[in-house]
């Protein structure tokens, strides 16, 4: 098990005002209860999306176990129409499916290019758009994304953290969602964005020792739940009843912040990205030392980066 367990804070009516001074500078996670989401909540059923988004073709993620691992990839893309898609992904077994009967569904949606373009859930399905109000709180011009997701019963998504902060908008359906703090990142054995450590309830720890340090942040999310999520926060989600939601991302940081070329949401800002090869660079600098001296003057480097770039404004 994971060390220190917290429960995210839940609060309810909370106003804009509120939300921009008190709660939104603490960058900590936090549940929202009873936000002014439209009707969404009550009317997208699966019988109401299946015919709103019709046969609209949408590339999914096929995966015949519950733990989805971005990093081995132990999924495959598939295309169906956006009915079909909703129809099998509320089912728990399938007479038409790829891979198994049991097999799990996942939408995360995209822009029309995604190479070039943003999700935005007004753009790619107008015909919802005026079911659903987003929280207006961030200006209008710092929206980056929208994002509809879709997820089967069981479904777990692997630990990662975004560049942007977000809110996650459960519009229907029960999801868990387990957080951990950007200052804990040392105990989640990151490749790149995710965390190796895919089974965070039953870690095996003779592999991911540290983990056991991280501080694990929970929640429940029902429909109507906005959890607020800081960017850099990692996060892992298990969808325990077929649901639907939307993540909604926004710039914190002024735009020539972020990597031009982003249109996830999750690529490291530019100047990360820029001290990240140069530390490459000092690395294979080093390499050229003798290991007693190459050693000693890497843990001189990593004091120097303690004392220079750690903040002691952060818990």
């Amino acid at each position: 098990m994971a060390g220190q367990r917290l429960p995210v804070p839940r609060l309810e009516g909370v106003s804009q005002e509120h939300f921009l001074q008190h709660l939104y500078p603490q960058r900590k996670p936090v549940v929202l209860e009873g936000i002014d989401l439209g009707p969404c909540t009550s009317k997208w059923t699966v019988d109401y999306l299946s015919q709103i988004g019709g046969e609209k073709e949408v590339k999914i993620h096929v995966a015949a176990v519950a733990q989805m691992d971005f990093i081995s990839k132990n999924f495959v893309y598939r295309t169906l129409p956006f009915d079909k898609l909703v129809q099998r992904a509320a089912e728990e077994k399938h007479k038409e499916f790829f891979i198994s009967e049991d097999e799990k569904y996942y939408l995360r949606s995209l822009g029309e290019d995604p190479r070039k373009d943003v999700a935005d859930i007004r753009k790619q399905f107008p015909l919802l758009e005026g079911d659903i109000k987003f929280p207006k709180f961030f200006k209008e011009e710092q929206f980056f994304s929208s994002v509809f997701r879709i997820s089967s019963q069981g479904l777990q998504l692997w630990t990662h953290y975004d560049v942007m902060d977000n809110f996650l908008i459960q519009v229907t359906g029960k999801k868990r969602v387990v957080l951990f703090s950007p200052r804990d990142a040392q105990y989640l054995y990151l490749s790149g964005t995710k965390s190796e450590v895919l089974n965070i309830d039953d870690p095996d720890l003779a592999k991911y020792p540290l983990f056991s340090k991280a501080r694990r942040y929970e929640c429940s999310l029902n429909a109507g739940d906005v959890l607020f999520i800081p960017a850099l926060w990692f996060h892992n989600v298990i969808s325990e009843e077929f649901g639907v939601g939307v993540n909604v991302f926004w710039k914190h940081l002024p735009s020539e912040c972020y990597d031009k070329t982003d249109t996830y949401g999750n690529k490291d800002l530019t100047a990360a990205s820029r001290a990240a090869q140069i530390l490459d660079r000092a690395l294979k600098t080093l390499a050229e030392l003798p290991e007693e001296y190459r050693d000693f003057y890497a843990r001189r480097m990593v004091l120097h980066i303690q004392d220079k770039a750690y903040s002691k404004n952060f818990e």
